[in-house]
C-alpha cells in the first residue's frame, strides 16, 4: 500500500546560523530509511504524469519502485538510461516546476520528493559503486563538442556511448562549464562534478581545457584539420549583462559570474587562495534569480550583511522556492519593489546604492504586472559591494568567427528542435542557443544534438 502522508519528508540541513558561515553543502540528504519511506508515496499512476514534466524523460515510478525494493543500484541504471547528470539533477534542477509540478500527490498535498529521491539514488551509487562504465566498441568516427558544461556533457556521454570518437573543447582550466565555475560548493559539491566528468572519461572521451574556441582553434579548422564529422557548440552564456547605471565603473562593482567564478573555480573564499577577492561588509545583490541567490548567499559566507534588491514583489521572484527560502534563513535582507538608478562612490570606492521605490501596474493582456517608478520615492543602502545579477548572454566569439552560423538579436545561436544550426554539421544547443536557462533543459538539448548528429553522420555513409 502507498504511504498516504500529505508532506514529503522534510530534507535534512545544516543549521541556518552554522551554514551561513562555511561552504559546505547545505542539504545533507536523506538517510535509506528516509528515502524508502519517501518513495512509498508514490502512486506509480497509470499515465505517469511526472514524467511529462521531466526534459530527459527519466522513467521517475520505474526508478521509485526500484527504491521501494531497496534495489538502489537498479534505481540508478534506470535514472542512468536518460540522465548523464544524476548527482547534480538530483541537486540543482527546479523539480518544483517539472516533474514534481505534475505529481499527482500535489494536488492535495506535496508532490512526491522527485528530485531528493534521485540525488539520494544518485550518491548511494557513487559511495558504492566503484567499477568503471564498460568503454564502448569504436564506430570509426569523430566528433567534436565545444564547452563542457551540461548541454556538452550530455551530448559528449551519448555519442561515446554510441562509439563516436569524442573530444570536449574547454576554455577554462577545469572541466565542468557553469557547473563548476557558477554553482557554488554549498550547493553542489565540486567533488560531485569531477565524478560525474571522471565517468565520461571512463567512456574514452577526451578533455582538452584552456582551449578557445574562435582563438586557440576555430570550428573550421577543427573540420578541415581535425577531421570531425560533427561539431557540437554548448559554449553557455556567460557574457554578463550590466544596468548601465552611473558608478558601475567602480571597485566593488562585480558580475555574478565573476564573483562567483572566483569563489567556485578560483576558491577565493579559502585563506590564502592565489585569487583574491575582497571580502565585503556589505553587499548589494540586484536580480531575483538563482544567480542572484548564490551570490548573495556566497556574500554572506564571506561575512558579509547582505541586501538582495529586486523590482518585483516577492511573488514574480523567479529563483527557486527552496533557495529564497534557504536565503531567508541564513539571515539575507530582501528589498523588494526597488530597483538601483545610481551607485554612489567615495574615492573610487562603492559607498551606497541609490534605488528607485517601485510598483506594480495592473495586469497586462497576459496578466504580467509590470513595475513602475513611485514618483520622488529614493531609497539609499550603504554598501561596500556592488553584485550585478541581472541575466547573461551567449559569448560572440564562436559566432563571429565561423561563417554561416546565424544568431538572434540576442546573441543566441539560431538552431531547430534538433540543435542544428544554419551551418552543415554544426549543431548547438543549452544556454548557446536558449540564453540562460537551467541544467536539465541544457541536458535536454545536448541528448537531442547527439541523436541528431549521429543520423547525420550516419547518412553520409
Amino acid at each position: 500500500m502507498p504511504n498516504m502522508r500529505m508532506d514529503k519528508n522534510p530534507m535534512p540541513s545544516q543549521d541556518p546560523n552554522v551554514r551561513n558561515k562555511n561552504f559546505e553543502e547545505v542539504a545533507l540528504g536523506y538517510t535509506e530509511e528516509q528515502a524508502i519511506d519517501e518513495a512509498e508515496r508514490c502512486l506509480n499512476c497509470k499515465n505517469h504524469p511526472c514524467m511529462d514534466g521531466c526534459p530527459v524523460q527519466i522513467s521517475i515510478p520505474e526508478f521509485i519502485q526500484k527504491i521501494v525494493e531497496k534495489d538502489f543500484e537498479g534505481a540508478y541504471q534506470v535514472i542512468n538510461r536518460s540522465s548523464s547528470l544524476p548527482a547534480v539533477c538530483g541537486r540543482v534542477c527546479p523539480q518544483e516546476r517539472q516533474c514534481e509540478s505534475k505529481c499527482v500527490r500535489g494536488i492535495k498535498g506535496e508532490a512526491v520528493g522527485i528530485g531528493r529521491l534521485e540525488r539520494f539514488v544518485a550518491d548511494w551509487h557513487n559511495k558504492n559503486v566503484t567499477a568503471a562504465p564498460e568503454k564502448p566498441q569504436p564506430n570509426g568516427h569523430k566528433c567534436a563538442v565545444i564547452g563542457c558544461g551540461p548541454s556538452g556533457l550530455a551530448c559528449a556521454s551519448d555519442l561515446a556511448k554510441k562509439g563516436y570518437d569524442v573530444t570536449i573543447y574547454e576554455a577554462l582550466h577545469t572541466p565542468g562549464g557553469v557547473l563548476a565555475y557558477g554553482i557554488p560548493e554549498f550547493r553542489l559539491p565540486k567533488a560531485i562534478v569531477q565524478k560525474e566528468v571522471d565517468g565520461l572519461k571512463a567512456l574514452g572521451v577526451k578533455i582538452e581545457t584552456n582551449v578557445v574556441i574562435g582563438k586557440s582553434i576555430t570550428v573550421d579548422e577543427l573540420f578541415d584539420e581535425f577531421g570531425y564529422e560533427s561539431v557540437f557548440i554548448g559554449s553557455g552564456a556567460g557574457l554578463p549583462r550590466f544596468m548601465n547605471i552611473p558608478g558601475e565603473n567602480l571597485n566593488g562593482v562585480y558580475s555574478a559570474n565573476e564573483f562567483l567564478t572566483r569563489i567556485n573555480l578560483m576558491k577565493a573564499f579559502k585563506e590564502g587562495s592565489k585569487t583574491p577577492i575582497e571580502r565585503p561588509k556589505k553587499a548589494v545583490i540586484v536580480g531575483g534569480g538563482n544567480v542572484a541567490m548564490d551570490a548573495a548567499r556566497s556574500a554572506k559566507r564571506l561575512g558579509a550583511d547582505v541586501t538582495i534588491v529586486y523590482r518585483r514583489s516577492m511573488e514574480e521572484l523567479p529563483a527557486r522556492k527552496e533557495e529564497v527560502e534557504h536565503a531567508i534563513e541564513e539571515g539575507i535582507i530582501f528589498k523588494l519593489l526597488n530597483n538601483p538608478i545610481e551607485i554612489v562612490g567615495e574615492e573610487g570606492r562603492v559607498k551606497a546604492v541609490r534605488c528607485q521605490e517601485m510598483e506594480l501596474s495592473e495586469p497586462d493582456e497576459s496578466g504580467r504586472r509590470s513595475p513602475v517608478p513611485v514618483e520622488g520615492k529614493i531609497n539609499e543602502i550603504e554598501a561596500d559591494c556592488f553584485i550585478v545579477s541581472i541575466g547573461t548572454s551567449p559569448n560572440p566569439l564562436i559566432k563571429s568567427t565561423t561563417d554561416g552560423l546565424d544568431a538572434n538579436n540576442r546573441g543566441c545561436l539560431v538552431a531547430d528542435e534538433n540543435g542544428a544550426t544554419t551551418r552543415e554539421g554544426v549543431f548547438a544547443g543549452g544556454d548557446a542557443v536558449t540564453g540562460a536557462a537551467t541544467v536539465i533543459l541544457a541536458m535536454g538539448a545536448g541528448k537531442k544534438a547527439a541523436a541528431a548528429m549521429d543520423e547525420y553522420i550516419q547518412s553520409k555513409q
